[in-house]
């Protein structure tokens, strides 16, 4: 879980309203998003019309949360720059025997469809459920990424980069392939969880016979707002979780995320690759140390995430002070040393993950801990160096389990009239 936080502003989803549909189906948007609250988020009111095609006359008016929105279509696909959600789903599906390009492209041109759809707060396309009536839009985000067995499925082997080869073996994991990989990854969030399994419901009946389930994980983060200001995340273990993450306005931050306009392939122009790892926290075990053993593991103050060597939580750590007995006062193994981008090469990614529980054990230890999704530009300069060396002595391994791992290739967003993946699938 390295050390670099998750952008918290909304406002880079936001954009240009789009028109209403036609025929008076819908109700508009402004109608619809006449009370919400003033947060100084731009909300589009006068955008496409949100609901349903028998929404009623008096529509549920709906606060920011509710009518905030990304966008479907642009440079990158949405769910990656975007701040954390409350609610998130991640899953994977696999082709079907005797599915294979032909049937992958009419897939994806479906949940294009729909994810346009339902991002603006619109209906499904079909047989919608009302599950997300009156919810609004919702910050729902839906991305779609392909992972190495889909090339051989489509006949695109020759299409398939070299930054999609398997990651390698790392002494701390436990993996479960069965919850791992997979021909197609959906990751979808959104700030309300109706929204989000609306949405993930939407996604696996579009399906249909050309893909089947492979695994299915669920998330939860702070809900957005719930603080006055924004605040970097904590994780199950209560630590600030995310402190040096890249940031948008960084300089390096599209080289570092994501591949360049003239990257190799072609197809995958301004896209990324995302790292997805269940990361089970033995919280029994690390319940049970001090908070200043908890500090010692992490490198910085559970209250504020200040590193051990002094300030806030933006302040640079100082890795060569000492204490009085000539110690020093950040740990050799702790993991925020460990993962700094410095001491790596320049590695870096941009971290945007979940939380999660899923009940308990026979014995009632907890199974829980962190849906781990970086974002990087080619995972062997990005997640890769940063994983071995925490694989050979970080203070936190002792307190944590990887159970399954995942590596997708997520192309760029799909332009006005694209479906994701069409310059793959067509080119």
């Amino acid at each position: 879980m390295p050390d670099q936080s998750i952008p918290s502003a909304r406002t880079s989803t936001q954009a240009a309203p789009a028109p209403g549909p036609e025929g008076g189906h819908g109700i508009s948007r402004r109608a619809l998003l006449g009370t919400a609250g003033a947060t100084g988020i731009v909300l589009g009111a006068a955008g496409g019309a949100v609901g349903h095609a028998t929404a009623p006359a008096e529509a549920t008016p709906l606060t920011s949360v509710g009518s905030d929105r990304a966008m479907f279509h642009g440079k990158h696909q949405p769910g990656i720059t975007e701040g954390l959600q409350a609610r998130g789903h991640l899953v994977a599906f696999d082709l079907t025997a005797g599915a294979g390009r032909k049937e992958a492209a009419a897939l994806l041109r479906r949940w294009s469809t729909t994810a346009e759809r339902l991002m603006a707060g619109e209906a499904a396309p079909h047989d919608d459920t009302d599950v997300a009536r009156d919810a609004g839009p919702s910050s729902l985000t839906i991305t779609f990424g392909f992972g190495h067995g889909f090339f051989g499925r489509t006949g695109l082997e020759q299409q398939r980069p070299s930054a999609l080869d398997p990651l390698p073996d790392f002494s701390s994991d436990h993996l479960d392939k069965a919850r791992g990989e997979g021909d197609l990854w959906v990751q979808i969030g959104a700030n309300d969880a109706l929204v989000a399994f609306h949405a993930l419901r939407a996604i696996q009946k579009d399906a249909g016979g050309a893909a089947r389930l492979r695994w299915q994980m669920n998330g939860f983060n702070r809900t957005p707002g719930a603080t006055a200001h924004p605040m970097t995340a904590r994780n199950l273990m209560g630590q600030l979780d995310g402190t040096r993450n890249p940031k948008p306005a960084d300089p390096d931050f599209d080289r570092r995320v994501f591949v360049p306009a003239t990257g190799e392939p072609a197809w995958m122009a301004n896209g990324s690759y995302a790292v997805v790892r269940r990361i089970r926290m033995l919280l029994d075990d690390w319940e049970k140390l001090s908070v200043a053993a908890q500090e010692a593991v992490i490198g910085r103050r559970k209250s504020n995430g200040a590193p051990l060597s002094g300030g806030d939580e933006t302040t640079p750590m100082d890795l060569e002070k000492t204490d009085a007995k000539g110690e020093y006062v950040v740990p050799l193994n702790a993991h925020a040393r460990i993962t700094r981008p410095d001491k790596n090469g320049g590695a870096a990614m941009l971290r945007r993950p979940f939380s999660y529980h899923d009940g308990f054990d026979a014995d009632g230890t907890p199974d829980a801990g962190l849906l781990f999704v970086c974002w990087q530009a080619d995972p062997l300069r990005g997640f890769v160096p940063v994983q071995r060396k925490l694989d050979r002595g970080d203070a936190l391994s002792q307190f944590i389990r990887h159970e399954a791992s995942g590596l997708f290739a997520v192309p760029g967003g799909a332009a006005e009239g694209e479906y994701v993946g069409q310059r793959l699938l067509e080119g």
